[in-house]
């Protein structure tokens, strides 16, 4: 399958092809090599280990997911719509996912649940991106925050509902977005700076 150069990314690719086809608990590094039509070794020496391959694929489908939240973290404008963006895409793509794709979504659950390090380190990327529209909001004078760094991961898990993956039962039953909607607009209340 491989023209040469085994890649990490060629590597990632056919691993979660293969979680797709044989589940977490059956899908080895023999069947990533298998797939990809070279030895186990040839993997091996991009991932030292099952574990390490399946936390880069975890960590490869997370920065997926996550990947269009740039651009309301450097969109032009007001702070406090931009960061109402920012929830409702990435409560978009955690939707999307989760609904349109159960089995793999299922999969990758399984596997955050074994990245500790991975979902940390992610949860604080996620984190800091809020942080700085916070803090690009207070430079306009448009949001009043004491404590930037606290208030984001305050916003953040005040809208778990709307991403964490435990919820996503929840994320195709009537009422969701008025959910969404109402948490928000007390977050954007509490944020925004009033004017005298």
């Amino acid at each position: 399958m491989t023209d040469g150069v085994l890649t990490p990314e060629q590597i990632l690719g056919a691993a979660e092809d293969v979680l797709r086809r044989y589940g977490p608990a059956k899908a080895t590094v023999v069947d990533v090599a298998r797939a990809l039509g070279v030895s186990h070794g040839s993997v091996y020496r991009h991932f030292p280990s099952k574990a390490a391959l399946r936390e880069a694929v975890t960590e490869r489908w997370l920065d997926q997911a996550h990947a269009s939240l740039v651009a309301a973290v450097e969109a032009e404008g007001p702070a406090v719509p931009r960061l109402g963006t920012w929830f409702a895409v990435l409560f978009a793509a955690k939707r999307a996912k989760a609904l349109k794709d159960p089995e793999l979504f299922a999969t990758y659950m399984v596997l955050v649940h074994e990245s500790s390090g991975v979902i940390e380190r992610h949860i604080q990327g996620l984190v800091g991106q809020i942080e700085r529209i916070l803090r690009d909001g207070i430079a306009r004078g448009e949001v009043s925050v004491e404590d930037p760094p606290v208030t984001a991961r305050a916003v953040f898990d005040a809208m778990n509902r709307f991403h964490d993956p435990a919820y996503a039962g929840e994320w195709a039953r009537p009422g969701i977005e008025e959910a969404f909607d109402a948490v928000w607009a007390l977050i954007e209340r509490g944020i925004t700076r009033r004017r005298r």
